[in-house]
């Protein structure tokens, strides 16, 4: 069997999405027979079965250092020159309509994996108040030609199914509890960022977008002020904005960045529209609590056993969490995040489950779309 991933989100500094289909490639290349590939955008063309096939595409501005391939059919022609047996498409753009065309003209099955609520983004992003319905209807437009759409959490099958979309599969994301582990702990955070020794190291890993409401941590920090200290990794430099905030550039090695999330005292997370939040699974792998917004798919695996919870969009909640949280032992409610991690978080079992579906699929009788040459057919991006 060849199973094909396509996704714009995909970029050498790229979060959640990039980390499940690596793991995913390693865990298929390990336990199955099965062939997989990657077809992302790059800055050049480059053609890998097997391995990560990629078209060239301009940098996209404001993102993070996401590319923007405008070339359709040049992708419709390479998923088809590589004869999958079946597609997952990890986005809503040209390569989910490509992806269809090539599944309707082969007659295999196509999945989606709905990693972000588009909609919702859309209005956070300032795109207008009637975006979100025009958004909708387009998600329901593509998504019912899907043979499944899995989803990371609950409330996204919940939003999906709203939309009129009814095959969806709940399909939690894992973590790499070995690369993610509190072994991984590194004394002397506060010494390493210049920080007298008693300061309180608070960690946030990340892309610096809007919708993450980082100004929410900032302000929650100003409060608090000394000794507790916001850890910022995410950004394209190293800065202090302020007396107890720091920013590191973005981390690409997982190590790193998991010695990094093991040696602060814990993550902080102000989002409010996170489809799952793998940051925060990771960090409760490493044994280190999380305080995050009562909001989007946090609540699904947060609860005071691990961390703390705080009213989203509130900076004077956040900050009194996470003064809340040091009342409290953090390696015990630490040792109790990792061992939830362990018990349901891991890639082992949410790929394990990913191939039970797969199966079902590939088992479904369907009839390839003869006739029309792939260049031919039409979709609304072409």
């Amino acid at each position: 069997m060849h199973l094909v991933d396509t996704t714009l989100f995909y970029s050498p500094t790229s979060g959640g999405v990039k980390r499940y289909l690596s793991a995913k490639h390693s865990w298929l290349a390990a336990h199955t027979t099965w062939e997989h590939t990657l077809v992302v955008p790059g800055r050049a063309a480059q053609l890998e079965r097997g391995g990560v096939c990629t078209l060239p595409g301009y940098p996209v501005p404001g993102t993070f250092n996401y590319r923007l391939p405008l070339n359709p059919r040049r992708w419709a022609r390479l998923l088809d020159a590589l004869e999958p047996s079946l597609i997952e498409v990890g986005d809503a753009f040209h390569p989910a309509w490509c992806a269809w065309r090539v599944a309707q003209r082969r007659g295999i099955p196509l999945a989606a994996f709905y990693h972000s609520n588009l909609p919702q983004l859309a209005g956070r992003r300032s795109f207008g108040t009637l975006t979100e319905p025009i958004i909708r209807r387009y998600l329901r437009l593509l998504y019912e030609r899907c043979d499944v759409v899995f989803a990371p959490s609950r409330l996204m099958c919940d939003y999906l199914n709203e939309l009129g979309v009814a095959h969806t599969l709940h399909q939690p994301l894992g973590v790499d509890a070995e690369v993610f582990h509190p072994a991984r702990r590194r004394a002397g955070i506060a010494e390493r960022l210049g920080l007298p020794r008693d300061a309180r190291v608070l960690l946030y890993a990340g892309r610096f977008a809007p919708e993450k409401n980082l100004p929410v941590l900032l302000q929650a920090f100003a409060r608090l002020g000394t000794p507790y200290h916001l850890l910022l990794i995410g950004g394209e430099r190293t800065a202090r904005p302020a007396a107890n905030v720091t920013m590191l550039p973005y981390r690409r090695d997982s190590v790193e960045l998991a010695q990094w999330i093991a040696s602060a005292d814990a993550l902080v997370h102000a989002g409010t529209k996170e489809t799952f939040g793998l940051v925060i699974l990771e960090a409760m792998a490493c044994g280190r609590p999380v305080v995050a917004a009562r909001a989007g798919a946090f609540p699904e695996f947060i609860d005071d056993s691990v961390g703390m919870l705080a009213t989203p969009n509130c900076s004077a909640s956040m900050a009194e969490a996470i003064a809340a949280l040091y009342e409290r032992d953090l390696d015990a409610v630490g040792g109790t995040a990792r061992a939830r991690v362990l018990r349901q978080f891991t890639w082992h079992r949410a790929f394990h489950g990913q191939m039970s579906a797969y199966a079902s699929l590939l088992g479904a009788h369907r009839h390839a779309v003869g006739g029309a040459a792939i260049l031919g057919l039409r979709s609304p991006t072409s």
